[in-house]
């Protein structure tokens, strides 16, 4: 299992993430995330206050990486990238001890390595690592001030003859319950998001397009809820364009198989970020998926 714990014993009254830096060699902020996110509790009580004391035995759950042998695409000194298969998370939920992609990074990287932006569970592709804290905080502002630029393919119902501007804003509704709150639509309420669609092949056989997509925004399921807002919905999307009560079932692992495919068209979400373009130390990047996207979504669909 990833997440283990561990037992720690403070002889002296101390605050308790004085304890987990002297202790596990954390740093503050990653000893504080450590606090924040419960993983250090005394007598079954989770001490989750920045500077709460501890004394005598504590534990403290710690994340041990599991490996199944993913690779990295491209490593350099201060970042790398992979490209990760459709069906594998990059970031675990919670503490249920799934294999995740972070399971390769830490082990490959050292603890202090870190995925700096996600993509679904679902979709498969590119995804940018920082080796250490330094690197971390610059790509991290490159994120922010958008000099990343990356594009995505997809497999769309419908014959899309034209590239289009896709402006609308996008609303997610946060609510405590996450069937609900995972979802997002178009509404006036939203953040303004701005996606340009690119037709790249018409498969007139099963009536698909295979598109190339740019998100000029980076809202939550953007690309996902742009297509089936201009009726052109990605092929295998289990949430978009399905009843409220097969999203609920999709969510809760209830539908798999052939009822998925028969529902969606697809066994997963036919959507690959297939390129990374930035400038990093002066020197500019562009990286390519050296995954077969259009064979992994004929395989997808059974056909």
């Amino acid at each position: 299992m990833p997440f283990v714990s561990k037992k720690l014993f403070s002889p002296v009254r101390q605050m308790g993430i004085t304890l987990l830096m002297n202790e596990l060699g954390l740093s503050r902020s990653d000893a504080q995330r450590y606090i924040v996110r419960g993983r250090l509790s005394q007598n079954g009580v989770i001490l989750d206050e920045q500077f709460g004391m501890v004394e005598g035995e504590c534990d403290v759950v710690c994340f041990i990486p599991e490996p199944q042998g993913i690779k990295p695409l491209f490593v350099t000194n201060d970042f790398a990238i992979y490209d990760k298969p459709s069906g594998l998370r990059v970031h675990p939920n919670n503490l249920d001890g799934c294999y995740t992609l972070n399971d390769e990074i830490k082990h490959t990287f050292g603890m202090d390595a870190n995925a700096a932006h996600r993509i679904d569970q679902e979709t498969s592709g590119l995804v940018l690592v920082s080796r250490h804290k330094g690197s971390e905080g610059v790509i991290k502002q490159l994120f922010a001030n958008r000099s990343i630029s990356k594009y995505y393919l997809a497999m769309v119902r419908g014959n899309l003859k034209e590239p289009m501007e896709i402006h609308a804003p996008l609303f997610r509704n946060d609510h405590p319950n996450l069937k609900i709150s995972m979802v997002v639509k178009v509404d006036s309420k939203g953040k303004p998001s701005h996606t340009s669609i690119i037709p790249l092949k018409y498969f007139p056989d099963i009536h698909m397009t295979l598109v190339k997509a740019v998100p000029h925004t980076g809202r939550t399921h953007q690309i996902r809820v742009h297509l089936f807002h201009v009726e052109h919905p990605i092929v295998g999307d289990p949430i978009y364009g399905q009843s409220i009560e097969d999203i609920h079932r999709y969510i809760d692992k209830e539908i798999k198989g052939i009822e998925r495919i028969n529902n969606t068209g697809a066994s997963r979400l036919l959507l690959h970020a297939q390129s990374l373009e930035f400038e990093y130390g002066n020197e500019v990047y562009r990286i390519e998926s050296e995954k077969d996207f259009v064979r992994e979504c004929f395989e997808a669909m059974k056909i």
